[in-house]
């Protein structure tokens, strides 16, 4: 009898709609900066609710232009996350600027806003939080702490489209905000991502720094230092294609996160649960990230990651702590103790399968490993029952 199928971590929900669309590209003359590239634009402003989107080569190229834009002093510190992809500190390190991290909210693993202000000192200019895994950061908090200091505030809100707080959007909070439509995203572009800002003036500079600091699109005048941060019009229409179908996406994503949290009651006491519900906001499933508890440490999550992968279970660390990765510690210092919240949480979390089209056969054969190798993975004692966050 042959091994089932391995389940991927994620994948992307295409269609013919998609494919379509792409297709009629194809049958075009405009591969760049064309008709397509304007209509995944304005869908993405219609959906954030704001005036101006900006496309662009990836989520990254999105906040580093966002960063660059702002014109930020090179000699300042940014408060932000050390629980995130390492891209969001990334962004600010290109500009030659510091990031001030601020340790997490263990409950809800975005920046905890208690913790702000105490770490603002003269050098700060700005906020950079992130959505992670989908939920909305506490964004009105976050504008009041931005407005009392005079900082720029800045949305990383890559795992976040279709998530909002009090009905506002994310991508409308903030100066501006960052998308990225990798595959394993909610809707995906192949590479890309996306500026969502109401700032006319923050966004035509950003759409100078995608094209190389062009002044107007077609001539060959340069008025700012730029990057080849364009989207080509093959990934604008896929993208645009699957905003079409966004909201039958989420509906899908947000299906599959209900399943697993009732696959995974009766393992109530042994895992914590991502929460269904938020209070005011609406969360936007980008991953399905299970907390192991204490005394768990990250090598007995490593080997359960491990066990589910020999298992063709796709599974990964989510996420690393951005301040211990190797050139942090060379180029900051940091070390061991410096974000104890966040330090524990990354040990101990771990994404499963997780994608618009996954089957209740394949969410009950992740559920059954984990029944098998949590027990031969744990630590000699358990603890306490974990609640949902």
């Amino acid at each position: 009898m042959s091994a089932p199928a391995p389940i991927p971590l994620s994948q992307p929900s295409i269609t013919a709609h998609e494919r379509e669309a792409v297709a009629s590209v194809m049958q075009s003359t405009r591969l760049s900066m064309g008709p397509a590239l304007e209509r995944f634009e304005a869908k993405m402003a219609e959906h954030c609710g704001v005036d101006h989107a900006v496309g662009v080569s990836s989520g990254t190229a999105a906040l580093h232009c966002i960063v660059r834009a702002l014109n930020l002093p090179e000699s300042g510190t940014v408060i932000t996350t050390p629980y995130s992809f390492v891209a969001s500190a990334n962004v600010l390190v290109y500009e030659g600027l510091t990031p001030q991290f601020v340790d997490i909210d263990p409950a809800t693993y975005n920046i905890d806003p208690a913790r702000i202000e105490a770490a603002i000192t003269p050098d700060t200019c700005a906020i950079l939080a992130v959505d992670v895994f989908g939920r909305p950061a506490p964004w009105p908090r976050l504008r009041e702490i931005a407005d009392a200091h005079n900082l720029a505030l800045i949305a990383d809100s890559c795992e976040a489209l279709g998530a909002s707080i009090g009905g506002t959007p994310i991508g409308a909070w903030g100066d501006a905000a960052g998308f990225g439509f990798y595959p394993n995203k909610q809707i995906t572009t192949g590479e890309g991502g996306c500026i969502t800002t109401n700032d006319a003036a923050l966004a035509e500079t950003c759409r100078s720094l995608r094209n190389q600091g062009r002044a107007t699109r077609g001539q060959m005048r340069h008025v700012r230092l730029g990057y080849n941060y364009r989207l080509s019009e093959l990934n604008a229409a896929l993208g645009a294609a699957q905003l079409d179908r966004l909201d039958d996406i989420l509906k899908a994503r947000a299906c599959a996160s209900t399943r697993y949290h009732e696959a995974l009651a009766p393992l109530s006491n042994t895992l914590r649960r991502p929460s269904q519900t938020l209070a005011n906001a609406k969360r936007s499933w980008f991953v399905y990230v299970i907390e192991l508890p204490a005394p768990w440490t990250r090598t007995h999550r490593d080997a359960l990651c491990d066990a589910l992968q020999a298992d063709g279970i796709g599974c990964a660390p989510y996420f690393p702590a951005i301040h211990l990765q190797p050139l942090y510690r060379e180029r900051f210092g940091f070390r061991e103790g410096a974000f104890p919240h966040c330090e524990s949480v990354a040990a101990r979390t771990l994404a499963l399968p997780f994608f618009a089209e996954i089957t209740e056969t394949q969410i009950r054969r992740v559920v059954d490993a984990l029944r098998t190798h949590l027990p031969t993975c744990a630590p000699e004692s358990n603890t306490m029952p974990l609640s949902t966050s």
